[in-house]
């Protein structure tokens, strides 16, 4: 950062500074567990020279909350896979069932950023296609802060809702599917190489909230990349070189993920396990109707706190599921 040159580069400036924060977060959260420790014992000393059992509880209450703590930090260090550390690019496609389903997507779009803003990242909308009635088509969200893909990708999969819809006047139940794609968001990665002659480029005129050169302007851009079927979109820019630049993100970084799928692949294949991912092997079931609970079926950790969740209280989840990711890689 002290280099003469730093600043040439404005987004891999701020990228490393990204960086630095997350690191010294790190080492912060390092020092206070430490000083809390030291704490603990002081009180433990001191109630032992008044023989003073009053402090007992208080002890207690403090050490529970220290492990908790620590717990979390060291899953945070246990975030070592090689793209952990990027930022998240999460999509949503609500499956069939009209309406019912674009709504459960808003729904889920609106828990993510409840999320990501909670952790302190910060949420930026790459594409964006609203539903005819309510909710949403489909949605492209650019999650930034370190460690974000890291922690979403417990997330990837499909999400299955159970509740009375309403949007049916008879008052029925509906289940609706959405899913869930996170991709770490790659700028630059010598393993993938694109070639201009592997891509198709359309240009076309955004849809839905955006400005009056919405309408006027072909600024949306969609490439596909043709070897692979890989199909990316960005509209939210102004300019159709921003979002083509923004669409070339996007292709990188699913293109790396493709390459991560075929190694697990290969993995699960040396390892004998069968990988199911069929559209109706949900990750997760959130019931409003007939009772109230959220279920990770990966996990079976569960809650009948419907609105925590909603309200983008995600961390029970995300945390099991990594967890179980790192025992089952150490086991192996």
């Amino acid at each position: 950062m002290a280099a003469p040159d730093f600043w040439d580069d404005n987004e891999k400036a701020q990228s490393i500074i990204t960086e630095l924060n997350g690191v010294k977060g790190i080492v912060d959260q390092y020092q206070a567990l430490q000083q809390e420790e030291e704490d603990i014992q002081m009180m433990i000393e001191l109630a032992e020279e008044e023989q003073d059992e009053s402090l007992a509880a208080e002890i207690e209450q403090s050490v529970v909350l220290l492990h908790e703590k620590v717990g979390k930090f060291e899953l945070q260090l246990m975030l070592s896979e090689p793209y952990d550390r990027y930022n998240a690019i999460l999509e949503l496609h609500p499956g069939a069932g009209g309406t019912e389903s674009q709504d459960w997507g808003q729904m889920l779009y609106r828990m993510y950023t409840r999320w990501a803003e909670k952790r302190g990242f910060k949420v930026e909308v790459l594409d964006f296609l609203p539903g005819d009635e309510a909710g949403i088509k489909s949605v492209t969200l650019l999650i930034k802060g370190f460690n974000a893909y890291g922690y979403l990708k417990a997330e990837k999969g499909v999400h299955r809702l159970v509740r009375i819809s309403p949007f049916d006047a008879s008052g029925r139940r509906h289940t609706s599917f959405v899913s869930c794609d996170v991709v770490p968001e790659i700028t630059e990665d010598a393993a993938v190489e694109i070639r201009t002659e592997d891509l198709k480029i359309d240009t076309y005129r955004a849809s839905g909230a955006g400005g009056q050169h919405i309408n006027t302007t072909d600024s949306a851009v969609r490439i596909t990349h043709i070897p692979t079927g890989v199909v990316v979109t960005c509209q939210t820019e102004r300019s159709q070189i921003k979002n083509r630049e923004r669409a070339m993100t996007l292709l990188r970084s699913k293109l790396v993920e493709l390459k991560i799928q075929e190694h697990e692949k290969q993995l699960a294949e040396i390892r004998g396990e069968q990988m199911d991912i069929a559209w109706g092997s949900q990750i997760r079931s959130y019931v409003f109707h007939p009772y109230s609970m959220v279920k990770d079926h990966r996990t079976q950790v569960e809650t009948g706190n419907v609105g925590a969740v909603m309200d983008g209280d995600l961390d029970a989840f995300i945390e099991a599921y990594l967890r179980s990711r790192i025992q089952s890689n150490s086991e192996q």
